[in-house]
């Protein structure tokens, strides 16, 4: 086992009907005035909002409710949110969604503490963030694990980039995970939740340091359990116990546990972040069309590790490594499929592109040929438009 430092500080109420404890919980934490963050009309319709802004009441606690946050979540919408609440003495926030609304509290933390306000900065490496509004989530998707990272990721959609930032001061201090609020989820929503688990996950698997088996192995058994119960969740919505693993899976893959010890690879996402910040799409299917062209470009550097995840998680059986590797990638593609989630370009709402928007793509991911991506297998500018390529089929 390699050297690791790990701390995750969240606090996790799990279980039926725990939203009724986010206003104790914001009071435990300091809280006095909060800021509450979520989506669309969901929320509402759902009566989730109210019980929750009714756990606050209960608990004396001021608040203000700020909706209207879309998938991939916008620049402008946090700096909006930034200038109305500057001076309105929020002490906390409460992100009451998925990992859009989590990632826009995030932002909009940071931006609160920061005496210039640009925001931007942070996430373009410009400036690095002094402080931020500490917050709390109530979650309502099983994806992102932005509940218990230190990770948030926003698109600036005027440029057309999406781009994401890493620092302590993005954990939240709780969060409060109840898997009856996601039993209503659209099943495309369900699917690219699964997606983004599963790739949080292999993102993290794939590197280039060895001597890792417990890591290892928790990775794996996260990767096994996504594929047995996203089918279930699919096919029965209000499966309790489908609904109650993916959610725990979805913290366990991004709360850095299964990449301890070793680098993050992350290709994939940032591949992915292109095509969403580019053209909007899902942040789930962005990564199902980039994962198996990325993996067919990669695999020769270490067959043996694709040999292995395809036996101990895709069930492969050929034996020897070159095979079973070309297996995996295989198996991996079919399970996205039953998702119905693309895994092409030509099979998205994208749709087959030209060779002057690949080169644009590949041009942005590589950040104006200043940057390769990826410790696994580094790819440079060429080889991120090989995999763009590879996946305009």
């Amino acid at each position: 086992m390699q050297s690791f430092t790990y701390y995750v500080p969240t606090k996790i109420l799990f279980g039926r009907g725990t939203e009724s404890q986010a206003g104790a919980a914001v009071r435990a934490e300091g809280g006095r005035r909060v800021l509450v963050l979520y989506g669309g009309g969901s929320a509402q319709r759902s009566g989730l909002l109210d019980r929750v802004t009714r756990s606050l009441e209960e608990a004396g606690l001021t608040y203000f409710l700020k909706g209207g946050i879309h998938p991939n979540p916008a620049l402008a919408f946090v700096e909006e949110t930034i200038a109305e609440y500057r001076d309105r003495g929020v002490d906390f926030l409460l992100a009451v969604g998925g990992g859009s609304v989590l990632d826009t509290a995030k932002a909009v933390g940071l931006g609160l503490r920061d005496p210039e306000g640009r925001v931007w900065d942070f996430f373009t490496a410009r400036r690095d963030p002094a402080d931020t509004v500490p917050m709390g989530s109530v979650l309502t998707i099983a994806a992102a694990g932005s509940e218990t990272s230190d990770s948030a990721v926003i698109t600036n959609e005027a440029a057309r980039e999406k781009r994401g930032r890493n620092t302590p001061l993005n954990r939240p201090r709780f969060a409060i995970m109840n898997p009856e609020l996601t039993c209503t989820l659209p099943a495309w929503q369900t699917a690219c939740g699964a997606a983004d688990i599963l790739m949080h996950t292999l993102d993290r698997y794939f590197s280039n340091v060895p001597g890792n088996e417990t890591t290892d192995a928790l990775a794996e058994a996260i990767l096994r359990t996504v594929i047995r119960f996203s089918p279930a969740a699919l096919e029965r919505p209000g499966d309790y116990e489908a609904r109650s693993e993916l959610m725990w899976c979805g913290s366990l893959s991004h709360n850095d546990l299964t990449g301890l010890g070793r680098g993050k690879d992350f290709s994939v996402h940032q591949l992915g972040h292109e095509l969403s910040g580019r053209y909007g799409i899902a942040h789930g299917a962005s990564l199902t069309i980039m994962w198996p062209a990325w993996a067919r470009r990669v695999r020769p550097t270490d067959p043996e590790r694709f040999a292995r995840l395809g036996r101990t998680v895709f069930g492969v059986t050929e034996g020897a490594p070159e095979a079973a590797s070309l297996a995996c990638i295989g198996a991996a593609e079919d399970f996205f499929r039953r998702l119905g989630l693309p895994v092409t370009l030509g099979g998205s709402e994208i749709g087959l592109l030209p060779q002057a928007e690949l080169e644009a793509l590949a041009l942005g991911c590589s950040r104006g040929r200043s940057r390769s991506i990826g410790t696994f297998c580094p790819l440079d500018h060429q080889g991120i438009l090989e995999v763009y390529q590879a996946a305009n089929r």
